[in-house]
């Protein structure tokens, strides 16, 4: 048994704003919207459907240095510097994290968020818009073999830091060292996770406390999600069971 990825949520202050940036920097399309959330996702035919991006309202001003971030793709020099200068003319700007001399192009979104325009890199290609969804952790092992065994997908060799990628293609999840604790319960990103057909939420939630995952309380009331921890304390969500 395993649960599916299916999301990245990105919570905001202007939603309608953020989903018209998401929209143009990944090239996507609105698969689902409500009253609340937008949810954003490859066109017909492309790689990525496995994470779509989620925007949602309810969160405050940024305070610090996300979590989680996008690394976007580029075909070429010519296609990155044309995406960093598109990102740049839709509100994005520079962002200056640390990262010194390197071949990649860090910046923020409106709102702070950060992300990376990844030069050329021959074996991502494949994956769509979004190369990789880079989740820093205190211990990378650790929190790779946790999301191995919670969603099934495979370890990716070769890699200089531990990387997933899902069997149906679609972007890797990367986990990245870093001396920074979690954000707390209410990051402003977070994975959403859903059990597979004919799994039940019930016993998914179940499972996932076998493998250190916690159920928290953080106010969300009564709702159709249930929101946990995973080892080192980084929010999710797991879903309803889809034929519930």
């Amino acid at each position: 048994m395993a649960t599916r990825m299916e999301g990245l949520v990105l919570q905001t202050l202007d939603r309608d704003g953020q989903a018209r940036f998401w929209l143009d920097a990944l090239g996507y399309r609105v698969t689902y919207q409500d009253d609340d959330e937008i949810d954003l996702g490859p066109q017909e035919g492309e790689p990525g459907i496995e994470i779509c991006l989620v925007v949602d309202p309810g969160v405050g001003p940024k305070t610090r240095q996300n979590r989680l971030h996008l690394d976007l793709t580029s075909r070429s020099a010519e296609h990155q510097a044309e995406l960093v200068d598109r990102l740049l003319a839709a509100g994005a700007s520079h962002a200056d994290v640390g990262q010194g001399d390197v071949p990649w192009v860090v910046l923020r979104d409106p709102e702070g968020n950060e992300l990376c325009v990844l030069e050329p890199r021959e074996e991502l290609l494949a994956n769509g818009p979004v190369g990789t969804v880079v989740h820093p952790a205190l211990d990378p092992e650790v929190e790779a073999a946790f999301w191995h065994a919670a969603s099934g997908w495979q370890r990716v060799e070769g890699r200089e830091f531990p990387t997933l990628r899902s069997p149906d293609g679609g972007p890797c999840l990367e986990f990245l060292p870093t001396d920074e604790p979690p954000e707390g319960p209410r990051p402003r990103l977070h994975l959403d996770v859903r059990p597979l057909p004919g799994d039940p939420q019930a016993g998914e939630v179940e499972r996932l406390v076998t493998l250190e995952a916690q159920p928290v309380d953080i106010g969300q009331g009564d709702v159709q999600w249930v929101v946990m921890t995973d080892p080192e304390g980084n929010a999710f969500c797991v879903l309803r069971t889809p034929d519930a």
